[in-house]
């Protein structure tokens, strides 16, 4: 394509859809990043289409006669994206791809998985953006990234002749095994109530409520009312509830088996990296848990998992970034 051809493609739209908030934002032109990024709730909008359009009339007063409608768009959404119509797994939001292309008018849509666009955005990312464990990950070979936030996301990225690939996977909803006896106790609780125990049932905003009702009851302190996620990571960190902070010690360490088994799975020797919205909270909590003790972890196969990076991402619009590789694969610029 000539300079003028790719200019034509312009703007586009990007969003990252998750069960509670959507970010959108804005690229102008060819090798900018997405800017005008703003959060939506995803209970106030009857659907993408409805939030998208907030959005841009929004950006529209605020760039006024130096707005132009957007070309192409992508849009990651936190579910599994198989044929046209797209049913959100922590939402109310349903919706057909081609009915969504048509009432935005655009030129062409992408429509992937959240987890998908994040692992898209892996080789994309510099050090400022990332905290890792020791030595920062190789963006070469194989790479995973493991996600708890509303749910639990799991997608991973090959590198092959032609580029970078994404692997999109429900990995989120396989099964959670225990590391130790206290975690057999936590499981054996939690199947009480759900007879499988994915590891989104336990690592993830839905989750951890129910892990710490779990946590309280293999200790001995039943919950007299159950808490909300935002509760438990307030009196976790804080300290002022042991059973709080002790549930926070759990889902890192389970976090840290669950992540070791996708590293071995995937062959992610270029690295594992955390995002979603929870653990960037722990902040220090996060680095002082057993986290990469229990990712390594794997018995005969602790060597080849010790060679094996981990990082958080700290910057929270890393899917965007996600998103515009998307879109620069569908039109090939």
């Amino acid at each position: 394509m000539t300079a003028t051809e790719i200019a034509a493609t312009y703007p586009r739209l990007v969003a990252d859809v998750g069960g509670t908030n959507a970010r959108f934002g804005w690229l102008s032109g060819p090798d900018t990043a997405a800017e005008h990024v703003r959060k939506l709730a995803v209970p106030d909008h009857a659907g993408p289409a409805q939030a998208a359009r907030t959005y841009l009339e929004q950006l529209a007063t605020q760039l006024g006669p130096a707005y132009r409608a957007p070309r192409h768009a992508a849009i990651a959404v936190a579910t599994a994206v198989v044929g046209d119509q797209v049913d959100l797994t922590n939402s109310h939001w349903s919706f057909s791809r081609q009915a969504l292309q048509s009432d935005l008018g655009l030129d062409g849509l992408s429509v992937l998985n959240d987890f998908e666009a994040l692992a898209l955005s892996l080789p994309h990312l510099r050090p400022n953006q990332l905290r890792a464990h020791g030595a920062l990950p190789v963006a070469e070979g194989a790479l995973a990234v493991i996600g708890p936030g509303t749910g639990l996301g799991v997608a991973g990225m090959v590198q092959t002749r032609s580029g970078w690939h994404a692997l999109p996977g429900e990995g989120g909803h396989s099964t959670l095994a225990p590391g130790d006896d206290f975690e057999s106790e936590l499981l054996r609780c939690v199947r009480r109530e759900f007879p499988h125990v994915s590891a989104e049932r336990l690592l993830s905003g839905i989750g951890l409520p129910v892990l710490h009702r779990a946590v309280a009851e293999v200790l001995g302190r039943p919950v007299a009312e159950p808490l909300a996620a935002e509760q438990i990571m307030e009196q976790g960190l804080s300290g002022a509830d042991a059973d709080c902070s002790r549930s926070l010690d759990a889902f890192c360490s389970l976090l840290g088996s669950f992540s070791g088994n996708v590293a071995l799975m995937l062959g992610a020797r270029g690295g594992v990296y955390i995002g979603g919205g929870i653990v960037p909270r722990m902040e220090e909590r996060f680095f002082r848990s057993a986290f990469r003790e229990r990712f390594e972890a794997k018995g005969r196969f602790r060597g080849y998992v010790e060679s094996i990076p981990t990082a958080l991402i700290t910057d929270t619009l890393a899917a965007l970034t996600g998103a515009a590789a998307a879109i620069e694969q569908a039109t090939g610029c």
